[in-house]
């Protein structure tokens, strides 16, 4: 694309214009359109599309669904902890019981 054909597609607004329409001026860059952001008559920004679309995002929830099996131990640790598991922690050697129907714990 050439110069002078590119500049006579853009649009022209002002800092303080870009910053009170900027949700319309977004829109615009992202539809094509190219936007010149000015301050004292001078050009200081411009607003236009990516080049390369953005990569889609995998979904978070399932997105490794069918790769990969947990053995049925998988939250058991080996001998190797020993020294660091002292014994296992009960609600009430925990401070998180919740305390009997009378509101005593």
């Amino acid at each position: 694309m050439n110069e002078p054909a590119r500049l006579a597609s853009a649009i022209r607004v002002t800092a303080e214009e870009a910053e009170a329409r900027i949700g319309e001026l977004l829109r615009r860059a992202d539809a094509g359109e190219r936007i010149e952001v000015t301050r004292d008559g001078k050009l200081v920004a411009e607003l236009s599309a990516t080049e390369t679309p953005a990569a889609p995002k995998l979904p978070r929830v399932g997105a490794f669904e069918g790769q990969f099996e947990l053995p049925e131990n998988w939250d058991e640790l080996g001998p190797e902890w020993d020294e660091y598991v002292t014994q296992p922690a009960t609600p009430s050697s925990s401070g998180l019981s919740r305390g009997s129907a009378d509101g005593s714990r």
